[in-house]
């Protein structure tokens, strides 16, 4: 079977923002834009610019547009069309989200969050603890910082209402197995209530397949605009109720969760972006980016304390690290500084794996993490800059 190959020197031309000395690998905090993506954001604004459900042609236009960004929404997720949530941003889709589920909750209800997972897809459960007097359990992670799935599967009792997991971990790359996981909470009677934004950008997401329930992402991870994207199976939508003003209709099921309007120029560029993706296919984008990771992880320093996996294999091209005795603020300075280099320091809002480490929240570790439009060269760049502080 040939892989496909990836031009990245053609991609690189499809951006304005790549026409320049600094090399990114921020992608894990926001991906750049492709021009298109720009330019579907601008011609909106510039052709089309009205709210819907006006006579007039923009206002007709602006309708078309969003079952059209509702429609390839369901195409980048394996969904359904009125599965589909647009909202400001994962974070505020899924407090909505958990606490239109939060009225079927009873005091002592369970939900299991993991020590791989971004806050925004723990602190709204944790609130819920708060509010609503359920108990949040944290599932443990491995040496390897690898999910536990036996600590998973010991944890899951009659009680358990949602295990809440990452497809992949913003902080340090590992993937986890989104049907694995979902079988196993669905054995307990729970939902799989899944944070997609950091996987979203690296490879194909299929809600039908895996089997989960709720998923979350960010186009602004994907190549897109700063919005949120909810998939949630139909039959849970038309049970849970809606925070939504009253002439809002309740039918299709996603819309009774976007609230106010919808910012049609991000849906606009959302468009875009997903259409970008298909132009160059997951494979091609895979295997690159699989390559970059196996160029940083044989190259690295044997110095440099690497957190997680060692192999591409289970992970995305997501590396948290630290230099001895450097505080990685004072890393990413430098980087950034000496050799135009954008890389990251913090705890990456992952603050349990962060605890979980034995690091401080408040320094954490340099993160790198790589994207298709990044290069062998840029790598390179990355090393010597890493080399250059041992």
């Amino acid at each position: 079977m040939t892989t496909a190959k990836l031009d990245v020197a053609a991609v690189r031309r499809r951006y304005k923002a790549l026409k320049r000395d600094l090399a990114f690998f921020d992608a894990p905090g926001g991906t750049q834009c492709p021009d298109s993506v720009i330019e579907a954001i601008a011609s909106y604004l510039t052709h089309d610019n009205a709210n819907v459900g006006g006579q007039f042609p923009t206002s007709k236009r602006t309708d078309v547009l969003v079952d059209h960004a509702h429609e390839t929404a369901a195409r980048f997720l394996g969904c359904a069309a009125d599965e589909v949530a647009f909202g400001q941003s994962m974070t505020s889709l899924n407090f909505l989200l958990s606490r239109a589920f939060a009225h079927a909750l009873a005091p002592g209800d369970e939900v299991l969050v993991t020590r791989l997972d971004h806050d925004a897809n723990v602190a709204p459960w944790l609130c819920l603890e708060r509010d609503r007097n359920i108990v949040v359990r944290k599932v443990e992670v491995t040496d390897e910082l690898a999910l536990d799935l036996d600590d998973l599967a010991s944890k899951l009792s009659a009680r358990t209402r949602v295990v809440a997991f990452t497809a992949a971990a913003n902080s340090v790359g590992t993937m986890t197995s989104l049907r694995q996981i979902t079988e196993l909470a669905h054995d307990a009677g729970a939902l799989a209530w899944v944070d997609a934004v950091h996987y979203a950008p690296h490879g194909p997401i299929d809600v039908l397949a895996s089997g989960v329930d709720v998923l979350l992402c960010s186009p602004y991870k994907f190549f897109g605009p700063h919005m949120g994207v909810a998939y949630a199976r139909k039959d849970l939508l038309a049970t849970w109720p809606a925070y939504k003003v009253r002439p809002a209709g309740d039918d299709p099921a996603g819309h009774r969760y976007e609230l106010g309007t919808c910012q049609h120029e991000l849906l606009a560029g959302f468009i875009a972006a997903v259409e970008y993706i298909e132009t160059l296919g997951w494979d091609a984008i895979c295997a690159h980016e699989r390559a970059l990771g196996e160029r940083f992880l044989k190259g690295l320093p044997d110095k440099v304390a690497l957190y997680g996996l060692r192999t591409m294999n289970a992970r995305v091209p997501t590396f948290s690290f630290n230099i001895p005795g450097q505080a990685p603020d004072a890393v990413t300075a430098h980087l950034a500084n000496e050799h135009q280099l954008a890389v990251t320091s913090g705890n990456h809002y992952a603050l349990e794996t962060i605890t979980r480490l034995g690091l401080s929240p408040d320094s954490g570790t340099v993160r790198a993490g790589f994207i298709h439009y990044n290069t062998e060269e840029e790598v390179d760049r990355l090393l010597a800059g890493i080399r250059s502080l041992l």
